[in-house]
């Protein structure tokens, strides 16, 4: 029997611009869904409906907006519904980023980083969940990394509100099942990738800085997205087995791996073994982008990959084993499960039948009146 093709969905993708968000638009194009894309920047925007379109998209909206402007995201959720019909998949990607230690970050940049990377996919999540709890149906999905569950030097800020959202989705996952809804929420978290975070990241050190490896590139993250919309019910998705050890870490020894941080979270920043975040091997410029408070895609597309791709990406992993084994388990458990049930199924029929009342010898196919019939 032959494999039906998926019912298209809208979908809303912020963050779509660039990075993990842009490789999520080809991957929920090729299903042949409608895309609603929500970003700052125009460029990237017009570039991501041109792939998306491309790809099989059945069609494509794209909203310039800011996440951190509750009213503006939802005005962008009306407009979806309005132009693509029901929200059916909602995806949290964008961010606001930055390198530098706790006391070298100002004010206003921890309030950016929190206001975008927190209080964004609580405004969107909110947005999102006004509409599909009404029809019972709908899957959120939170896009996020290792830094939900574990803190490292110079991304103080990114860290905290990684946490943020966390502690916000687990109570709200909580609430949604309490409630009966049929409406689900689930997080990707994400290691390094190969991404443009690190062009026009906001840093202050004094090298250029890399992704910590091991590096996956963004197409992978993107089938780690598609797959958890396609299976709200698991709590988390962890993409990468560095992800899983940082966490693992941290449950059994954080005091260790808070030293081993410290010696090695300064060091494993900056590009100093070849693969240079810039071609001349400077740090940055006055002048370079800065995407905290500005969409410096406004006139430039800085689409999927970071711009020197080729200085680090023959590290990049294209697929995680971890999610491949992942994937693997999770159909192999619910064999189990079902292989258990059927076995259990059969068991207690046979225990029932075993205690069943017996008729004496001699008195098969008789029928015998209430009064004599055996206890």
């Amino acid at each position: 029997m032959e494999d039906l093709e998926p019912t298209p969905r809208t979908v809303v993708i912020t963050g779509a611009g660039a990075g993990i968000g842009r490789a999520c638009v080809a991957a929920f194009a090729a299903r042949g869904d409608r895309l609603a894309l929500i970003a700052r920047g125009r460029a990237g925007l017009d570039a991501a409906e041109h792939e998306a379109r491309l790809a099989g998209a059945a069609e494509v909206l794209t909203v310039e907006t800011d996440i951190a402007d509750a009213q503006a995201v939802e005005r962008a959720a009306r407009l979806t519904e309005e132009e693509l019909g029901p929200i059916d998949v909602w995806v949290n990607t964008a961010f606001a980023s930055g390198l530098a230690p706790f006391t070298g970050t100002t004010p206003e940049e921890f309030r950016r980083v929190t206001e975008v990377g927190y209080l964004g996919y609580v405004f969107a999540t909110r947005a999102a969940l006004a509409r599909m709890l009404p029809r019972d149906n709908g899957v959120v999905v939170q896009v996020g990394s290792a830094l939900a569950h574990r803190g490292v030097p110079l991304r103080s800020a990114c860290s905290g509100a990684e946490h943020a959202v966390q502690g916000f989705n687990e109570v709200l996952r909580c609430e949604l099942l309490a409630s009966g809804t049929r409406v689900r929420t689930t997080t990707v978290q994400m290691p390094a990738g190969n991404t443009p975070r690190f062009d026009p990241v906001r840093s202050r050190l004094p090298d250029p800085a890399q992704p910590v490896p091991p590096i996956h590139r963004p197409e992978e993250a993107a089938r780690a997205v598609l797959f958890a919309a396609d299976h709200p019910k698991r709590r988390e998705h962890r993409v990468g087995a560095g992800t899983v050890a940082g966490r693992v870490a941290n449950a059994v020894a954080p005091g260790l791996l808070d030293r081993y941080l410290a010696r090695t979270g300064y060091s494993a920043r900056p590009a100093r073994t070849g693969y240079s975040a810039r071609p001349d091997g400077r740090g940055r410029r006055t002048g370079d982008p800065d995407k905290r408070f500005a969409p410096v895609g406004a006139g430039r597309d800085f689409g999927a990959y970071g711009r020197f791709e080729d200085r680090f990406d023959d590290r990049a992993r294209d697929r995680s084993f971890r999610r491949r084994a992942s994937r693997t388990l999770s159909g192999v458990a619910g064999g189990v499960r079902r292989a258990a049930g059927r076995v259990a199924t059969g068991a207690l029929s046979r225990i029932r039948r075993a205690c069943a009342p017996r008729r004496p010898p001699g008195t098969e196919g008789v029928t015998m009146p209430p009064s004599t019939a055996p206890d």
